[in-house]
């Protein structure tokens, strides 16, 4: 005799296990990729590394800073994460519910597209402050690993509470964009 499968659902998860599942998923996944993060902002934002490449930027800032110059701003990094990723992953289930997507019979792109929207602009608003942070430690250079503290303290001596947020207007259309396409196709 054949046995039925077990049909009980499990409840989901809560929003807050929610949001804590993925910002711990990036905040480990950021601690692995940020040395590369560094070298990449380093190649971006100066022609001297952008003439070196990948390797002779990586060569070139484990010379002149030790190893550790390749972890610079990851304490930024991992609040960025934390607060913008959690978000952007974490609230998309309950906007779902608001935009009439919760349901997988009738959840068209559309509706998934505009509640990951939803999220990850919501998510690129709590995370500029970080991310801004985290750009203007790894772009430093020296053997002195900057202090978040400073640096924020820096920020807001010299452009005010506005420092924290440039950039804003094309990070929100770059998270609605990102998570709304990954969210409307998942």
């Amino acid at each position: 005799q054949q046995r039925p499968l077990a049909t009980s659902a499990v409840p989901p998860p809560s929003l807050l296990s929610q949001v804590g599942m993925a910002g711990s998923a990036a905040v480990i996944t950021v601690s692995f990729i940020h040395p590369i993060d560094v070298v990449k902002t380093r190649i971006q934002i100066s022609a001297e590394y952008g003439n070196m490449g990948m390797f002779g930027t990586i060569k070139s800032v484990v010379g002149e800073e030790g190893v550790l110059g390749l972890w610079k701003g990851v304490n930024a990094a991992w609040l960025r994460e934390a607060s913008y990723t959690s978000l952007r992953l974490g609230l998309y289930e309950p906007i779902k519910v608001v935009f009439g997507a919760a349901d997988p019979e009738t959840a068209t792109f559309m509706k998934k597209f505009l509640a990951g929207s939803a999220a990850g602009a919501i998510g690129s608003i709590a995370g500029n402050p970080f991310d801004v942070l985290k750009t203007k430690m790894m772009a430093s250079k020296g053997k002195q690993v900057p202090s978040m503290v400073k640096t924020a303290k820096d920020l807001y001596a010299n452009q005010g509470v506005g420092g924290f947020y440039r950039g804003i207007d094309s990070n929100i259309v770059r998270a609605m964009v990102l998570n709304g396409t990954k969210m409307g196709v998942y």
